[in-house]
């Protein structure tokens, strides 16, 4: 697919910036913490996560926010890919559009939180696939 193109750093690197990512996602705001910011490090732990996992089996991947076209081209490629992750496909729209104000419209706590959480199943899952349990 054009743009598909080898990305520099290793796996364990992807997963330490998605984890980072994450770890922003999940912090109390404090007072002045706009929570679509928060939301945006949401989608960057899962979009980084997932990419983590293509640079797992060295497989190139395109310069995207796009949950979804990254998870059906893991698919794709015999990646199974639970229900519980193609959820995450949401956190895409905080990738940008509710990064610029007046795009839409604001976001309460319930739904900054939710998606720090569907960030945390991805998070999970990608080191499950990178990393899986000894038998």
């Amino acid at each position: 697919m054009p743009g598909d193109r080898l990305i520099p750093g290793t796996p364990d690197e992807w997963m330490a910036r998605a984890k980072g990512d994450l770890a922003l996602a999940k912090i109390q705001p404090p007072e002045g913490v706009i929570l679509e910011d928060l939301c945006f490090h949401a989608q960057q732990a899962a979009e980084k996560a997932i990419k983590a996992v293509y640079q797992h089996f060295g497989w190139p991947f395109r310069y995207v926010h796009n949950l979804g076209e990254l998870l059906t081209r893991l698919a794709a490629r015999g990646i199974d890919i639970p229900d519980p992750i193609n959820a995450a496909i949401v956190l895409t729209t905080y990738a940008s559009h509710s990064r610029y104000p007046g795009a839409t419209e604001p976001i309460g706590i319930d739904e900054c939180r939710h998606a720090a959480n569907l960030a945390e199943r991805v998070v999970v899952w990608a080191e499950s696939v990178i990393s899986p349990p000894p038998m």
